[in-house]
């Protein structure tokens, strides 16, 4: 089962988090959230490969709709931020300040669940590979849909179950996206690569 105790990655849950210092009105929309989160970077992903965790990207706008929804219920959320702090190294960005990132991802998402937007709800690998994703989710299971907490605690278990099966799972998805997607020509970034967004 996912664990549910603080994380060792982050800012205490009654301070600001990382996104406090950034200049995103966006981002600092979100940097009193309980949630540890980081702004997309180095600093990030050296945290999930030296804590060997699943990345949870959180890709949004100041003035999308849904992005404040899901704030509200589930990033505002002391337990549903807790299970977040303990088994994922979450990153949020502002799509309007890393289009780049936005697009690489959406690809990804809309490839897998038919459908994009935002929030963009993303999830990698160490290695910036993503192995799940979909936009907006509720808080709880309902209408059919699974819920946020319920997504959370199944991904973390099944990395810690299997995560060597979770990397290949996400391999695979990248090399069929590579071969049937219209991504740039030649020469030009190609996903996952970090140095590509970095």
């Amino acid at each position: 089962m996912a664990n549910t105790g603080e994380g060792t990655s982050g800012a205490s849950s009654d301070t600001q988090n990382r996104l406090a210092s950034e200049k995103s009105p966006y981002l600092l929309q979100h940097a009193s959230n309980p949630v540890h989160w980081y702004p997309w970077g180095d600093e990030a992903f050296s945290a999930a490969r030296q804590e060997n965790k699943l990345i949870f990207l959180s890709v949004g706008y100041s003035t999308c709709h849904w992005c404040h929804v899901m704030e509200r219920e589930s990033f505002e959320n002391p337990e549903i931020a807790k299970i977040m702090n303990a088994n994922f190294i979450n990153i949020k960005v502002d799509r309007e300040e890393r289009p780049d990132v936005d697009k690489m991802y959406m690809t990804f998402v809309t490839a897998s669940s038919g459908r994009g937007g935002w929030p963009m709800s993303v999830f990698l690998t160490p290695d910036l590979v993503p192995v799940a994703g979909g936009t907006y989710f509720p808080p709880e299971d309902q209408y059919g849909r699974i819920g946020f907490g319920t997504l959370l605690n199944s991904l973390a278990a099944k990395w810690q179950e299997n995560e060597t099966k979770f990397k290949e799972s996400g391999v695979k998805i990248m090399e069929v996206l590579d071969r049937t997607s219209r991504l740039p020509a030649p020469g030009a970034a190609t996903m996952p690569g970090k140095e590509a967004v970095a």
